[in-house]
């Protein structure tokens, strides 16, 4: 072939012998925390009208099966059901993400390895030791692409590397040996694609994103069990090769780096807030300068009693003149220089808005799932804010990212003075991690939208994935 392989196959050879035993403890937990914050924000999705109505379609077009869809009663094929579960994992913009690679793993392996799992017969530490696997590979691949190289080039990171953590999660689950997960991160790359275009006109199509890495990977997987094998140059061959067709040639030692010392899975973010990751450190931003402003007004007190929440937002618009944000390239690129970023007109475009995240994250003093309805999104007052708040690349920034997603606000007021907050690692990021005790209250909210009283108890037995003989289903609460 010419090409060299090692690094792949070193992947592969990593997967197919890593045992539970030999996992460190903390990674273990952490296996079973990222399983309950995926599926209790899937969950969270789980009445959302365009992915109920693909569930629709698809069990018109294939029928039922035995594999569960988290939140609903109807079972699934494998393929249905992992692909439902990651658009509903997918839709509220809460799902975590490497920040190394850009990727959200877990929105595509976790669903991918669940139904597998299901459909297998696989023990709950089966499964776990699979999504460590899935994190290994996507992570990985996404490093291996440049994250910003990778972006610049329209692609979405969480689509062309989601499917290389699904052939190796559900590869694990099937006990592929090292020459058929090569074969499988070959299929898996073959089927590599996902765009950023759906940000240009509004399209709703980015949680098929996530959908269609979790059936190609559990697909490449299954077939390189059946004996089709895939190029194992995937990455680095000089004709057709992923490095040089969707980066500047890519960097393949990052595919094996570190194997077995470092577990990527220890290096995930959680998002607080239900909007794209990028637009996080200006919110935090915000939220800092927006205390300055009420302390300054109230006189050092807190205002409360008769100063409402509307209160709070007169006196915010009127003490603001402007916002001036500075961040990274990939940043700006993605949530501040389109036409729905500057004017975001329906919810899609405000997860993807810095100016609208800022804008309520000062209005509101929160960011979460109430402030992207429709009509927070078409506030007189909101839209109003945004006028005043205009972003920028700056080269400090962009030389930082990924290892750093960073921003500084410089805020104008009224009588001239300007306030400015500078953040590098946003709230939830490994360098500023939400608590364990915050990730499981913040999952189980989710879980009781479906579960009721039940709630808590899914969330234990989520927990405690490692004791479980088979993966479990839940019913609904009536």
């Amino acid at each position: 072939m010419g090409e060299s392989t090692e690094h792949i196959r070193r992947l592969a050879d990593f997967i197919h012998n890593l045992t539970w035993e030999q996992v460190p403890e903390d990674v273990k937990e952490l296996a079973a925390i990222r399983v309950l914050d995926l599926i209790s924000v899937a969950v969270g999705a789980s009445k959302d009208p365009l992915i109920v109505k693909v569930g629709e379609m698809l069990e018109k077009r294939e029928g039922s099966g035995v594999c569960s869809v988290w939140g609903w009663e109807k079972k699934f094929s494998p393929a249905s059901a992992a692909m439902l579960n990651a658009m509903l994992a997918h839709t509220l913009e809460l799902d975590d993400v490497h920040s190394a690679s850009k990727t959200h793993g877990s929105a595509s392996l976790i669903p991918a390895a669940w139904s597998c799992a299901q459909y297998l017969g696989n023990t709950g530490r089966d499964f776990l030791l699979a999504v460590i696997c899935g994190y290994e590979a996507i992570s990985r691949i996404g490093m291996a692409f440049k994250t910003a190289e990778h972006r610049k080039r329209g692609w979405h990171a969480t689509a062309t590397c989601g499917t290389f953590g699904c052939a190796a999660a559900c590869g694990k689950l099937l006990n592929l040996d090292t020459e058929q997960l090569i074969s499988a991160f070959g299929m898996a790359g073959t089927q590599s694609c996902g765009v950023w275009a759906f940000l240009g006109d509004r399209s709703t199509c980015k949680v098929l994103h996530t959908g269609r890495a979790a059936v190609a990977g559990m697909d490449a997987a299954f077939l390189a069990q059946a004996g089709m094998t895939g190029p194992e140059h995937i990455l680095e061959a000089e004709d057709g090769g992923l490095l040089k067709a969707m980066s500047d040639g890519g960097d393949i030692a990052k595919v094996s780096e570190g194997l077995g010392k470092v577990y990527e899975i220890r290096n995930i973010d959680m998002k607080p807030y239900p909007c794209c990751r990028s637009t996080h450190c200006a919110i935090d931003c915000a939220l800092e300068l927006r205390n300055k402003i009420l302390e300054k007004i109230s006189n050092g007190t807190k205002i409360e009693g008769e100063k409402t929440i509307k209160d709070q937002m007169e006196i915010i618009l009127g003490e603001v003149k402007e916002v001036r944000i500075e961040t990274y390239l990939v940043g700006y690129q993605q949530c501040a220089a389109t036409e729905g970023c500057i004017h975001p007109q329906n919810p899609m475009d405000a997860k993807f808005s810095t100016p609208y995240t800022t804008a309520v994250a000062l209005l509101y003093g929160q960011v979460g799932m109430q402030e992207f309805k429709s009509d927070v999104v078409a506030d007189i007052q909101v839209q109003q804010l945004i006028e005043k708040i205009h972003v920028f690349p700056e080269e400090r920034f962009t030389e930082q990212y990924p290892a750093h997603w960073g921003c500084a606000m410089n805020m104008i007021m009224q009588d001239g003075e300007m306030w400015t907050a500078e953040i590098w690692d946003p709230l939830g990021s490994t360098a500023k991690p939400l608590k364990r005790e915050q990730a499981i209250n913040m999952a189980t909210d989710f879980l009781h939208m479906a579960f009721g009283e039940k709630g808590e108890s899914v969330a234990e037995e989520i927990l405690k994935l490692s004791l479980a003989k088979k993966i479990p289903y839940w019913e609904k609460e009536n």
